[in-house]
């Protein structure tokens, strides 16, 4: 009995743990400009912790993100929910920026970034021809 009840203890946290959920989507200003960037997020059901950041493809450096609003709306009810993340860039500790991912189902309907100091707003489309990976992030040639 002892050893069954040890078993259960020591399998247990197994069971509770969940996966952190990675998402890496690499998007272009327009497939003949040289600005791309790979959006990378992460999220963590247990916590329901969001994190991510996203890096040009000319820069080392990735730059932090935080989501701050999240909202799921039905179009129709025989559609998949529209998905909109709102997620604020962050340097040095101050918001830079915002960026906004709209999804319905696993398409991507719009990626935008608006400028904090002028509200000038970038439209990025998603490009799928460039190799990603969770762990890699975008290969861009």
């Amino acid at each position: 009995m002892n050893k069954l009840f040890f078993l259960f203890f020591a399998l247990f946290p197994l069971c509770a743990q969940s996966a952190v959920v990675t998402e890496s989507l690499c998007f272009e200003l327009s497939p003949s400009s040289p600005v791309k960037l790979e959006l990378r997020t992460y999220y963590d059901e247990a916590s329901k912790w969001s994190g991510g950041f996203v890096k040009y493809a000319k820069s080392s450096e990735p730059i932090s993100i935080v989501l701050t609003d999240s909202q799921n709306e039905i179009l129709d009810p025989d559609a998949p929910w529209q998905h909109t993340r709102n997620w604020s860039e962050v340097i040095n500790g101050e918001v830079m920026g915002t960026y906004e991912l709209m999804t319905q189902g696993s398409q991507i309907v719009s990626m935008s970034y608006t400028k904090q100091s002028n509200g000038k707003v970038y439209s990025f489309g998603i490009n799928t021809s460039i190799d990603s990976s969770p762990e890699s992030g975008c290969k861009w040639e």
